[in-house]
């Protein structure tokens, strides 16, 4: 077996065994890409890659590869990453120490100069992980904006309540598959492809991400402003069956095109340019070592984080047998009025919901859902956990003024009929309305010993029965939001 070939079945091995030890991970960023349209690009950003190292393999061939020490505290970071996603519940964590931790195999089975000589597609592999859906709520909003601009201007009357659009055609919700978030993650991917090729300046090869992000946001906007006129035209109808066709198999496509047209005159890189100067990674590699010591190092560490994972996500804690929820003063249980509205909380040990109204007859919804610890499938933030289930026929509308640092929102009915909701998390004994920071309790509590139970705590109320100044009364004789948690887990 040559040199060449014990470094590569080396790195086939460490690759095989980082991806069974951590497969849960893998077998969900794959499942993403192939049932995510926001993630489907991936799938072609594989075979992508491959070619991206095809193309640099004769190049490399001169090139000795070593094991590599240093790499280990690449693989280290990585686990890092990973433990602060296994711990905090978060899949993107989790997935990209995956791929840094595949990255840092390269690295230790073929040395520092082979490593350098393929880091656009190490780095290129990033983009693999699925991310970017945190964008939909700012790029829905945006794009509800410069839709009723432009309806304004061309003379169509428009009001805008949140992301719903009402035109004399009809009613028009800039819905998150409307957001263009799909469009957008693909437009990245492609552009720092294209950058890497036709630039060498890094500075046109920024300006040109920057500027091919910037037309997909616009481009995207006057799409759902097209849809609006298509609407006053033959109809709504007829204009979601056009857009459909139209942004699914055109639009795309047309984009990219004029990105490229408009971006061609600037290309600065010759196209039998070479794909990396190896001329500059001559010499002997630093700090390399033995093949059996280096490569016992680089399983132990993935292993060394999978098995301090399993030790801190056992622990549990008991809830109480019925978390409380009292009536303030001057409040009373009652029944439910209004349009039935169902929060989700997926996994959780204990869920209440409960009814209050006052003497003006303002209506209050409290809904908790308690959890003994927090674990995969089982958190109080995560896709369709809370307020909102996408299983349902409310929708987002809009971002509330806080109410007392709770995550607060305006759903929307079809009817229409709008309901103001407010979220608290409670984790790890602390109270936060930020879904970061309850990330982040949770990722301390299980690390670092502490209360492994959580909660999510919803106030809820229509605007017809209340909305957001029924949820602050209610809240405020209450006790606030703390003394609500303390009640419902018997701390005091």
């Amino acid at each position: 077996m040559t040199r060449w070939q014990q470094h590569l079945a080396a790195l086939a091995a460490l690759s095989f065994a980082i991806l069974a030890i951590f497969h849960r991970d893998a077998a969900d960023m794959i499942g993403i890409w192939w049932h995510s349209s926001t993630f489907t690009h991936c799938l072609l950003m594989v075979p992508m890659i491959g070619w991206l190292v095809v193309q640099r393999a004769a190049l490399l061939k001169p090139l000795t590869p070593v094991f590599w020490w240093p790499a280990l505290i690449w693989m280290a970071g990585a686990g890092l990453v990973w433990l602060a996603g296994e711990a905090a519940g978060v899949g993107l964590f989790r997935q990209l120490g995956l791929i840094l931790m595949l990255q840092g195999a390269v690295a230790v089975t073929l040395g520092e100069k082979l490593a350098r000589a393929l880091l656009f597609p190490l780095a290129y592999a990033l983009l693999l992980v699925p991310f970017g859906e945190e964008l939909v709520p700012l790029l829905q909003t945006l794009t509800a904006h410069i839709s009723v601009a432009l309806l304004h201007l061309s003379g169509i009357p428009a009001a805008m309540e949140g992301v719903f659009v009402t035109t004399p055609a009809g009613f028009f919700e800039v819905a998150e598959a409307c957001s263009g978030v799909n469009f957008l993650i693909a437009m990245l991917a492609y552009a720092v492809f294209a950058a890497h090729l036709c630039f060498k300046s890094w500075t046109r090869r920024i300006v040109f991400v920057v500027l091919a992000l910037a037309t997909t946001i616009l481009a995207n906007a006057l799409r759902a402003y097209g849809t609006m006129v298509a609407g006053e035209i033959w109809g709504i109808e007829a204009a979601g069956g056009i857009d459909h066709i139209f942004y699914g198999w055109i639009f795309f496509g047309v984009v990219i095109l004029l990105v490229m047209l408009a971006a061609w005159r600037w290309f600065d890189r010759p196209a039998n340019d070479v794909a990396v100067d190896v001329t500059k990674l001559a010499g002997e590699s630093r700090f390399s070592g033995p093949a059996g010591a280096v490569l016992t190092a680089a399983i132990a560490v993935p292993l060394l984080f999978a098995g301090w994972a399993w030790l801190i996500g056992g622990r549990s804690a008991p809830l109480p047998p019925t978390m409380a929820i009292e009536a303030p003063a001057g409040w009373a249980e009652g029944i439910a009025g209004g349009t039935p509205w169902t929060p989700r909380f997926d996994g959780a040990d204990q869920i209440r919901i409960i009814h209050f109204v006052d003497a003006k007859g303002r209506r209050v919804t409290v809904a908790i859902g308690g959890y003994e610890r927090q674990a995969e499938g089982r958190e109080v933030v995560g896709f369709g956990q809370g307020a909102l289930d996408p299983d349902g026929k409310w929708a987002w509308s809009a971002s509330l003024p806080t109410v007392e640092g709770a995550k607060t929102e305006r759903l929307l009915h079809p009817g229409p009929v709008l309901r103001d909701a407010a979220t608290w998390y409670v984790v790890g004994g602390d109270v936060t309305g930020s879904p970061r920071g309850a990330k982040i309790a949770g990722l301390k509590a299980r690390l670092f010993g502490g209360d492994p139970r959580a909660l999510s705590l919803i106030l809820s109320s229509e605007e017809g029965q209340g909305g957001r100044n029924a949820i602050e009364d209610f809240l405020s004789a209450s006790g606030g939001v703390a003394a609500m948690a303390d009640r419902a887990l018997k701390n005091r």
